[in-house]
Protein backbone atom coordinates (compact mmCIF):
# COMPACT_ATOMS: atom_id res chain seq x y z
CA UNK A 1 0.00 0.00 0.00
CA UNK A 2 3.17 2.47 0.91
CA UNK A 3 4.78 1.48 -2.06
CA UNK A 4 1.86 2.30 -4.41
CA UNK A 5 1.50 5.42 -2.68
CA UNK A 6 5.50 6.42 -2.99
CA UNK A 7 4.69 5.32 -6.65
CA UNK A 8 1.66 7.69 -7.39
CA UNK A 9 3.96 10.46 -5.85
CA UNK A 10 6.85 10.34 -7.51
CA UNK A 11 4.67 10.01 -10.82
CA UNK A 12 2.89 13.30 -9.74
CA UNK A 13 6.43 14.79 -9.26
CA UNK A 14 7.15 14.07 -12.44
CA UNK A 15 4.20 15.23 -14.19
CA UNK A 16 4.81 18.36 -12.45
CA UNK A 17 8.27 18.69 -13.48
CA UNK A 18 7.40 17.68 -17.12
CA UNK A 19 4.78 20.30 -16.82
CA UNK A 20 7.06 23.11 -15.54
CA UNK A 21 9.76 21.94 -18.18
CA UNK A 22 6.97 23.00 -21.05
CA UNK A 23 6.25 26.36 -19.21
CA UNK A 24 9.85 27.00 -19.54
CA UNK A 25 9.99 26.00 -23.09
CA UNK A 26 7.36 27.66 -24.31
CA UNK A 27 8.01 31.27 -22.54
CA UNK A 28 11.85 31.09 -23.90
CA UNK A 29 13.06 31.88 -26.64
CA UNK A 30 16.64 30.54 -27.33
CA UNK A 31 16.10 28.21 -24.83
CA UNK A 32 12.47 26.62 -26.64
CA UNK A 33 13.83 27.52 -30.10
CA UNK A 34 17.34 25.05 -29.04
CA UNK A 35 14.99 22.13 -27.78
CA UNK A 36 12.17 22.15 -30.18
CA UNK A 37 15.19 21.45 -32.56
CA UNK A 38 16.45 18.69 -30.94
CA UNK A 39 12.99 17.08 -30.71
CA UNK A 40 12.35 17.70 -34.06
CA UNK A 41 15.03 16.46 -34.96
CA UNK A 42 14.33 13.22 -33.09
CA UNK A 43 11.34 12.74 -34.52
CA UNK A 44 11.15 13.87 -37.82
CA UNK A 45 13.25 10.38 -38.81
CA UNK A 46 11.12 8.42 -37.15
CA UNK A 47 7.96 10.41 -39.02
CA UNK A 48 9.37 10.34 -42.19
CA UNK A 49 10.73 6.53 -41.76
CA UNK A 50 6.92 5.73 -40.75
CA UNK A 51 6.20 7.67 -43.93
CA UNK A 52 8.16 6.00 -46.54
CA UNK A 53 7.03 2.87 -45.48
CA UNK A 54 3.52 3.54 -45.66
CA UNK A 55 4.18 4.56 -49.34
CA UNK A 56 6.30 1.49 -50.16
CA UNK A 57 3.53 -1.01 -48.74
CA UNK A 58 1.16 0.89 -50.85
CA UNK A 59 3.61 0.84 -54.05
CA UNK A 60 4.14 -3.05 -53.14
CA UNK A 61 0.60 -3.62 -53.81
CA UNK A 62 0.17 -1.29 -57.00
CA UNK A 63 3.72 -3.54 -58.19
CA UNK A 64 2.89 -7.03 -57.75
CA UNK A 65 -0.80 -6.13 -59.39
CA UNK A 66 1.23 -5.33 -62.34
CA UNK A 67 3.09 -8.04 -62.45
CA UNK A 68 0.50 -10.24 -62.28
CA UNK A 69 -1.07 -8.13 -65.36
CA UNK A 70 2.25 -8.40 -67.22
CA UNK A 71 2.50 -12.19 -66.77
CA UNK A 72 -1.13 -12.76 -68.29
CA UNK A 73 -0.25 -10.15 -71.08
CA UNK A 74 3.30 -12.25 -71.68
CA UNK A 75 1.15 -15.00 -71.75
CA UNK A 76 -1.69 -14.11 -74.28
CA UNK A 77 1.48 -12.33 -76.62
CA UNK A 78 3.17 -15.86 -76.76
CA UNK A 79 -0.19 -17.41 -77.68
CA UNK A 80 -0.58 -14.60 -80.58
CA UNK A 81 3.27 -15.40 -81.59
CA UNK A 82 2.97 -19.01 -81.24
CA UNK A 83 -0.50 -18.69 -83.73
CA UNK A 84 1.35 -15.93 -86.10
CA UNK A 85 4.40 -18.50 -86.22
CA UNK A 86 2.11 -21.65 -87.38
CA UNK A 87 -0.01 -19.37 -90.25
CA UNK A 88 3.50 -18.44 -91.46
CA UNK A 89 4.53 -21.77 -91.81
CA UNK A 90 1.30 -22.62 -93.51
CA UNK A 91 1.82 -20.04 -95.85
CA UNK A 92 5.14 -20.92 -96.79
CA UNK A 93 4.29 -24.35 -97.50
CA UNK A 94 1.20 -22.99 -99.98
CA UNK A 95 3.89 -20.68 -101.71
CA UNK A 96 6.55 -23.21 -102.37
CA UNK A 97 3.51 -25.69 -103.73
CA UNK A 98 2.87 -22.83 -105.71
CA UNK A 99 6.00 -22.25 -107.04
CA UNK A 100 6.52 -26.18 -107.55
CA UNK A 101 3.19 -25.97 -109.46
CA UNK A 102 4.07 -23.13 -111.61
CA UNK A 103 7.86 -25.14 -112.27
CA UNK A 104 5.86 -27.90 -114.02
CA UNK A 105 3.43 -25.79 -115.97
CA UNK A 106 6.89 -24.23 -117.06
CA UNK A 107 8.50 -27.27 -117.63
CA UNK A 108 5.15 -29.29 -119.36
CA UNK A 109 4.53 -25.80 -121.56
CA UNK A 110 8.28 -25.71 -123.02
CA UNK A 111 8.27 -29.50 -123.70
CA UNK A 112 4.88 -29.69 -124.56
CA UNK A 113 5.96 -31.71 -127.85
CA UNK A 114 6.74 -34.66 -125.49
CA UNK A 115 4.70 -36.91 -122.95
CA UNK A 116 6.12 -35.79 -119.52
CA UNK A 117 5.70 -37.54 -116.09
CA UNK A 118 6.29 -34.25 -113.60
CA UNK A 119 8.39 -35.51 -110.30
CA UNK A 120 10.73 -34.06 -107.98
CA UNK A 121 14.16 -34.43 -105.82
CA UNK A 122 14.43 -36.58 -102.66
CA UNK A 123 17.86 -37.50 -102.79
CA UNK A 124 21.42 -36.18 -104.19
CA UNK A 125 24.60 -37.40 -104.36
CA UNK A 126 26.63 -34.58 -105.84
CA UNK A 127 30.10 -35.85 -104.83
CA UNK A 128 33.55 -35.48 -106.87
CA UNK A 129 33.16 -39.04 -108.53
CA UNK A 130 29.50 -40.12 -108.45
CA UNK A 131 26.60 -37.38 -109.37
CA UNK A 132 23.52 -38.46 -108.99
CA UNK A 133 19.72 -38.02 -108.05
CA UNK A 134 16.78 -39.88 -106.93
CA UNK A 135 13.84 -38.60 -107.68
CA UNK A 136 10.15 -39.50 -105.95
CA UNK A 137 9.34 -41.94 -109.69
CA UNK A 138 9.33 -45.34 -110.11
CA UNK A 139 7.94 -48.06 -111.90
CA UNK A 140 4.22 -47.54 -110.55
CA UNK A 141 4.63 -43.98 -112.03
CA UNK A 142 5.40 -45.81 -115.73
CA UNK A 143 9.67 -44.50 -115.80
CA UNK A 144 12.07 -46.85 -116.91
CA UNK A 145 15.53 -47.24 -117.50
CA UNK A 146 17.56 -44.89 -119.88
CA UNK A 147 14.39 -42.50 -119.49
CA UNK A 148 15.68 -38.79 -120.21
CA UNK A 149 15.25 -36.70 -117.32
CA UNK A 150 14.97 -32.95 -117.87
CA UNK A 151 14.91 -29.58 -115.75
CA UNK A 152 13.47 -26.16 -116.23
CA UNK A 153 16.47 -24.63 -117.95
CA UNK A 154 17.44 -28.11 -120.21
CA UNK A 155 18.72 -31.78 -119.72
CA UNK A 156 19.42 -33.02 -116.51
CA UNK A 157 20.19 -36.65 -117.30
CA UNK A 158 18.81 -40.54 -117.80
CA UNK A 159 17.42 -42.88 -115.34
CA UNK A 160 20.00 -45.75 -114.46
CA UNK A 161 17.68 -47.81 -112.10
CA UNK A 162 14.27 -48.11 -110.86
CA UNK A 163 12.62 -49.17 -107.68
CA UNK A 164 8.70 -49.44 -107.38
CA UNK A 165 8.42 -45.95 -106.02
CA UNK A 166 11.52 -44.29 -106.85
CA UNK A 167 14.29 -44.00 -109.68
CA UNK A 168 18.25 -43.07 -110.14
CA UNK A 169 19.16 -40.74 -112.32
CA UNK A 170 22.77 -40.51 -113.48
CA UNK A 171 23.40 -37.14 -114.47
CA UNK A 172 25.30 -35.03 -117.16
CA UNK A 173 27.88 -33.82 -114.90
CA UNK A 174 28.81 -37.59 -113.85
CA UNK A 175 32.21 -38.41 -114.19
CA UNK A 176 30.95 -41.58 -115.97
CA UNK A 177 28.42 -39.54 -118.69
CA UNK A 178 28.86 -38.57 -122.27
CA UNK A 179 26.70 -36.58 -124.26
CA UNK A 180 26.53 -36.33 -128.10
CA UNK A 181 25.85 -32.78 -128.37
CA UNK A 182 26.11 -29.96 -131.98
CA UNK A 183 26.66 -26.49 -131.75
CA UNK A 184 24.01 -23.84 -132.34
CA UNK A 185 26.69 -22.15 -134.79
CA UNK A 186 28.30 -24.75 -137.05
CA UNK A 187 25.96 -27.67 -136.17
CA UNK A 188 28.76 -29.72 -135.29
CA UNK A 189 28.93 -32.59 -133.15
CA UNK A 190 30.82 -32.71 -130.17
CA UNK A 191 30.80 -34.58 -127.11
CA UNK A 192 30.03 -33.58 -123.58
CA UNK A 193 31.47 -35.09 -120.81
CA UNK A 194 31.10 -34.46 -116.76
CA UNK A 195 34.54 -33.61 -115.18
CA UNK A 196 35.83 -34.50 -111.32
CA UNK A 197 36.25 -30.76 -110.49
CA UNK A 198 33.36 -28.88 -111.50
CA UNK A 199 29.61 -29.34 -110.54
CA UNK A 200 27.99 -27.31 -113.10
CA UNK A 201 30.34 -27.78 -116.25
CA UNK A 202 31.00 -30.24 -118.85
CA UNK A 203 34.26 -30.44 -120.54
CA UNK A 204 33.29 -30.16 -124.63
CA UNK A 205 35.85 -32.95 -126.96
CA UNK A 206 36.49 -34.14 -130.12
CA UNK A 207 35.81 -30.99 -131.68
CA UNK A 208 36.14 -30.82 -135.52
CA UNK A 209 39.51 -29.39 -136.50
CA UNK A 210 37.18 -27.40 -139.23
CA UNK A 211 34.29 -26.36 -136.31
CA UNK A 212 34.82 -22.71 -135.62
CA UNK A 213 33.77 -22.86 -131.67
CA UNK A 214 33.51 -19.67 -129.58
CA UNK A 215 32.72 -18.46 -126.44
CA UNK A 216 28.81 -18.08 -126.03
CA UNK A 217 27.82 -20.93 -128.25
CA UNK A 218 24.56 -22.92 -127.61
CA UNK A 219 25.19 -26.53 -126.93
CA UNK A 220 21.88 -28.91 -127.48
CA UNK A 221 21.81 -32.65 -127.55
CA UNK A 222 22.18 -34.10 -130.96
CA UNK A 223 19.96 -37.05 -130.93
CA UNK A 224 22.73 -39.41 -131.79
CA UNK A 225 23.89 -42.03 -128.98
CA UNK A 226 20.05 -43.66 -128.19
CA UNK A 227 19.21 -41.86 -124.88
CA UNK A 228 18.54 -37.96 -125.15
CA UNK A 229 16.19 -36.87 -127.73
CA UNK A 230 17.45 -34.14 -130.22
CA UNK A 231 17.17 -30.30 -129.46
CA UNK A 232 17.15 -30.45 -125.62
CA UNK A 233 19.40 -27.53 -124.35
CA UNK A 234 22.44 -28.60 -122.58
CA UNK A 235 24.41 -25.24 -121.54
CA UNK A 236 26.66 -22.26 -123.46
CA UNK A 237 30.40 -22.44 -123.98
CA UNK A 238 32.33 -20.69 -121.02
CA UNK A 239 36.10 -21.22 -122.65
CA UNK A 240 37.91 -23.03 -125.08
CA UNK A 241 41.05 -24.16 -124.55
CA UNK A 242 43.54 -24.60 -127.84
CA UNK A 243 46.52 -26.69 -127.76
CA UNK A 244 49.35 -27.09 -130.73
CA UNK A 245 47.48 -30.47 -131.81
CA UNK A 246 43.88 -28.96 -132.92
CA UNK A 247 42.48 -32.18 -132.25
CA UNK A 248 42.84 -31.95 -128.73
CA UNK A 249 41.45 -28.37 -128.28
CA UNK A 250 38.26 -28.71 -126.05
CA UNK A 251 35.79 -26.29 -124.18
CA UNK A 252 33.97 -25.65 -120.75
CA UNK A 253 30.51 -25.73 -121.62
CA UNK A 254 28.26 -24.22 -118.74
CA UNK A 255 25.36 -26.41 -117.68
CA UNK A 256 21.95 -24.54 -118.09
CA UNK A 257 20.62 -26.12 -115.13
CA UNK A 258 21.68 -25.44 -111.63
CA UNK A 259 22.14 -29.06 -109.85
CA UNK A 260 22.54 -27.82 -106.35
CA UNK A 261 18.83 -25.87 -106.84
CA UNK A 262 17.36 -28.58 -108.68
CA UNK A 263 13.91 -29.52 -106.83
CA UNK A 264 11.96 -29.91 -109.73
CA UNK A 265 12.06 -32.34 -112.70
CA UNK A 266 10.40 -34.45 -115.62
CA UNK A 267 10.59 -37.25 -116.91
CA UNK A 268 10.40 -37.87 -120.66
CA UNK A 269 7.64 -40.95 -121.74
CA UNK A 270 7.72 -40.69 -125.14
CA UNK A 271 11.40 -40.54 -126.33
CA UNK A 272 11.23 -43.98 -128.37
Amino acid sequence: MQRNKKAGMIGIIITIIILILIVIFSNGDKESSFFENAASNLVMPIQNGLTYLKNKIGGNNTFFTDIGNLKEENKNLKQKNSELEQSLRELENIKTQNETLKEYLNLTKKYGEYKTIPGYVIGKDISNYSKTIVINLGKKDGVKEDMTVIGDQGLVGHVVSVTENTAKVQTIIDTASSVSCSMSTTKDSIVCKGTLDETSALKAMYIPTEANIIQGDSIETSGLGGIYPKGIHIGTVKKVTNTQNMTDRYAIVETAVDFNKLDTVLVIANQE
